[in-house]
């Protein structure tokens, strides 16, 4: 299977995604988040990094759960243009 490359919107929601996961990780090692998430250090490394600008729904709701993000907090803050009114634009 060939994967397409990546959108300059997708990279872009990648890195402000990887923005938002060291910023609320704060002080925590990225060890202990990953492994309280249940993902590997490295996958954690190469989110943040942005490196992976599309990782798996699970993956991201794991870490968000583990530094007590809502998944509507990281929406808003990795897509804020398509959000109108508390619903999403089409």
């Amino acid at each position: 299977m060939v994967r397409l490359p990546l959108s300059p919107a997708e990279i872009e929601r990648g890195e402000r995604l990887g923005a938002l996961l060291r910023r609320a990780r704060g002080d925590r090692s990225m060890l202990s988040v990953a492994l309280d998430a249940g993902v590997s250090p490295e996958t954690l490394r190469k989110i943040e990094s942005g490196r992976v600008a599309t990782p798996a729904f699970s993956t991201i709701a794991a870490i968000a759960g583990v530094l007590h993000l809502s998944l509507d907090a990281v929406w808003s803050e990795i897509e804020p243009e398509r959000l109108t009114h508390g619903r999403v634009a089409s």
